[in-house]
């Protein structure tokens, strides 16, 4: 294996991120309620998979509400999942307006990692029932097969990159905490994971380690949130700024049908105390355009995006973050962050 090194230091950050996942221990909600005389669909609480989930759970809010028989629909958020549901309702024949505080880049799907992670902090291992998993399933594949369509267009909205995975002899850190749900991806959808290849000592530039390969989704998320907002407008979309302090304010809105796609935002929003903010920081540096593949070593991953090198410390587990609402970038865990991934080529 022969890599490009990365020309990474502290001195090329631009920019250091912090964004809060909207994580439900219940996983995502989807579901339609009476809101007065109108139709309400909650379409919220990703986790850490809304990139990833968007497609096919936006197909799963886009039948509940158009089941309504409504054709003039109101989309609250315009974040990963707003803009999607949006424009899978256009595509179902609606007319859609959506409703927001903010617009992307100021939206809090804007600060994600950007990566194909359609399991990450999706729900808590005891509320994988059989139902959610194939819930989970139909989410995956419908959004997987959705992006296979978005490969190669201009601006490179969405490409496939090889992570580099460097293990270490660190000991796991255990916690007594309930576990997340994992694996759904090898137990629902194995025809999705991707080719995994393993480089012994000596067939790679990383030293006395074993490297696992593996392959996955990137998300340029700049190019891919204005591609969405531009297919949204083209079809004839309509956006209108508006920020609701509470329930009430929705309902002086004209359509009889509506979404809510506010993320964490719900919480205060619709007084959903089951959301927890699960904090993560990225740092962001000056892309080389000679690198086009990950690294994960030592609790940190690095992701060669296009619109900024990503540097992510992910902690030991998916706690790391867990009921943080903290929104101040650390300076310090950008610097270990950069320097972890840095150090792996000093002498190279």
């Amino acid at each position: 294996m022969t890599l490009a090194p990365l020309r990474a230091s502290l001195d090329r950050i631009t920019q250091i991120t912090v964004c809060t996942r909207p994580f439900r221990p219940q996983g995502p909600r989807i579901e339609r309620v009476s809101f007065g005389d109108k139709a309400l669909v909650h379409h919220y609480g990703h986790g850490g998979a809304g990139w990833s989930l968007s497609w096919g759970s936006a197909s799963m809010a886009t039948d509940l509400a158009m089941a309504t028989g409504a054709k003039d629909i109101a989309v609250i958020g315009c974040g990963a999942i707003g803009l999607t549901t949006a424009l899978q309702l256009q595509r179902a024949g609606a007319r859609v307006t959506i409703y927001a505080r903010d617009l992307p880049p100021a939206t809090r799907s804007s600060l994600a990692t950007g990566v194909w992670s359609p399991e990450s902090r999706l729900a808590l291992q005891q509320h994988a029932t059989a139902d959610m998993k194939a819930q989970w399933a139909r989410m995956a594949r419908v959004s997987y097969d959705r992006y296979q369509t978005l490969l190669g267009l201009p601006g490179t909205p969405i490409e496939w990159i090889d992570t580099h995975n460097l293990f270490s002899n660190a000991p796991p850190v255990p916690d007594e905490r309930p576990a997340f749900a994992h694996g759904l991806t090898r137990e629902m959808t194995p025809d999705l994971r991707a080719p995994r290849i393993t480089y012994p000592a000596g067939n790679h530039p990383f030293g006395d380690r074993e490297v696992l390969t593996t392959s996955g989704l990137m998300f340029n998320i700049a190019a891919y949130s204005d591609y969405l907002l531009s297919s949204y407008l083209s079809l004839g979309g309509k956006i209108e700024v508006r920020e609701f302090y509470n329930v009430t304010d929705l309902s002086v809105l004209p359509q009889k049908t509506m979404v809510n796609c506010t993320g964490y935002g719900a919480k205060a929003l619709f007084g959903d105390d089951s959301l927890v903010p699960v904090r993560g920081q990225l740092a962001r540096m000056i892309p080389d355009g000679d690198v086009h593949y990950g690294l994960y070593f030592n609790q940190t991953s690095f992701v060669p995006r296009r619109d900024g090198w990503v540097f992510q410390v992910t902690g030991a587990n998916d706690y790391y973050g867990y009921g943080i609402e903290d929104a101040v970038p650390d300076r310090a865990e950008a610097e270990r962050a950069v320097t972890t991934i840095a150090g792996l080529f000093a002498g190279v």
